[in-house]
């Protein structure tokens, strides 16, 4: 497969009266071509940060990217200049975002928030536009498009907007579409659709995605490579099928038990993981996860491991294999 981004040694951080938030934490990774990679871990650990950083969606100040590359297409886009910047966000990268509601614009038509990047990145006139904009919006499932292209966003239903969020990330069909969260605020019937409209339209188009998400029951069904994310590190990364049938890491292992399953007896609680993430605002020295971790040793607490090879194309930052307990 062709590297489509690379991402190296990437650091935010955020300046607060409190202190400085450690958000990102040194994480590198790469995207292919037509893959989709999901970034997985519970709320604050670093998923949406990291990837808002290579678009340059950070607010500054408080924000900083401390140190890092991301290389697009053969590109570093934090040597970028604003300008070249806008030119790549939307029409090389987009970004489809948490919340619908707040991402649109309540005061303008969906046309009119369709059709504006079309202009801008194609150079379509403003006629050819309003065409295409009808086109975005059946592609994504929305019928009577014609009419309701001319509504505001209140007046479409939750799943809708995100539909509509959809047609304009992939108005200028971008090569690697970043999706934060698409599923959170909607019922698992419109969860599924909006999956498998993602997933229509990757394949058709080869787009690359990044899919973030803390729903392992959604990364089952979309991803080819997972990350695990934790206190701003990647703790682990595998093929999808590699890291459901042997996680490497106790926090995968966690993750995985709290999971709902069919198979599951009634009486059986979920697992839950005991204490509470760490305060970013202090640098962590050794394992982030070691105050929550049943494996931990002295030496967890003294030194944060690094990602190392535990399986073909799988790598775990842990010192104790979490199947048996013993060292690495």
């Amino acid at each position: 497969m062709t590297s489509l981004l690379q991402v190296s040694g990437l650091r935010t951080r955020f300046h607060t009266p409190e202190g400085i938030v450690h958000a990102v934490n040194g994480i590198s990774f790469h995207v292919n071509e037509g893959e989709t990679v999901a970034v997985v871990g519970e709320s604050g650990c670093g998923k949406s940060v990291s990837m808002m950083s290579l678009l340059g969606l950070i607010p500054t100040p408080p924000g900083e990217i401390v140190s890092g590359t991301a290389v697009f297409r053969g590109n570093d886009l934090f040597k970028k200049s604003e300008k070249e910047l806008e030119d790549t966000r939307g029409r090389e990268i987009a970004m489809i975002f948490q919340d619908p509601m707040t991402s649109l614009n309540p005061v303008l038509t969906v046309e009119r928030q369709l059709i504006e990047s079309l202009r801008v990145h194609l150079g379509f006139t403003k006629e050819q536009a309003q065409t295409r904009a009808v086109e975005l919006l059946e592609q994504v499932g929305i019928p009577d498009a014609k009419r309701r292209v001319k509504d505001y966003p209140h007046q479409f239903s939750g799943g809708m907007r995100q539909r509509v969020m959809i047609a304009m990330s992939l108005s200028c069909a971008p090569s690697l579409l970043i999706a934060d969260e698409p599923t959170t605020a909607l019922d698992v019937t419109i969860q599924a659709q909006i999956v498998e409209l993602v997933t229509r339209i990757r394949d058709s188009l080869h787009t690359a995605v990044i899919w973030i998400t803390h729903d392992l029951g959604v990364v089952a069904g979309i991803a080819d490579r997972v990350i695990v994310m934790y206190a701003g590190f990647i703790v682990e990364e595998a093929n999808v099928d590699d890291l459901y049938d042997s996680p490497g890491h106790p926090y995968t292992v966690s993750l995985l038990a709290a999971l709902p399953r069919v198979d599951r007896r009634r009486d059986q609680r979920l697992k839950s993981i005991p204490g509470a993430p760490p305060n970013m605002l202090i640098e962590p020295r050794g394992c982030p996860f070691a105050p929550r971790c049943e494996f931990a040793l002295e030496k967890c607490r003294q030194k944060n491991p690094l990602l190392t090879q535990v399986g073909p194309n799988h790598t775990a930052a842990c010192w104790v294999n979490p199947k048996t307990g013993a060292l690495r």
